[in-house]
């Protein structure tokens, strides 16, 4: 079975909110989200757009924080913030595509008023 363990890094935070539809839709009724450092934010803000514009079925079921010791480069020790993200999926509604979100999306998420 593929793990459906996501690790969030330096790259865009819709590369991960792809890649959290896309195992959701592949089967995989939870996906983890996994991050260190500086990429928390990434990770927050993967699940919480994944949550809200893409699939409304996706819940948070658990979020760990913790505190990790890494080795730096000259030997030493460096404590790293981590959380761990585990989003459940709790219905059977399909994934909307991004272009049908940003069609459906309210004024106020796209900057134009009426």
């Amino acid at each position: 079975m593929e793990s459906n363990t996501v690790f969030v890094g330096n790259k865009p935070v819709m590369t991960y909110v792809l890649s959290i539809i896309s195992r959701v839709n592949m089967g995989g009724d939870e996906v983890t989200l996994k991050a260190r450092g500086r990429a928390i934010t990434t990770a927050v803000d993967a699940a919480q757009i994944a949550k809200r514009r893409f699939m409304n079925t996706l819940q948070i079921k658990d979020v760990k924080i913790g505190t990790e010791e890494v080795e730096t480069r000259e030997g030493g020790k460096r404590s790293v913030s981590s959380i761990e993200i585990v989003l459940k999926n709790e219905g059977t509604a399909p994934a909307k595509s991004p272009e049908a979100a940003s069609e459906a999306a309210p004024a106020s998420e796209t900057g134009t008023t009426t």
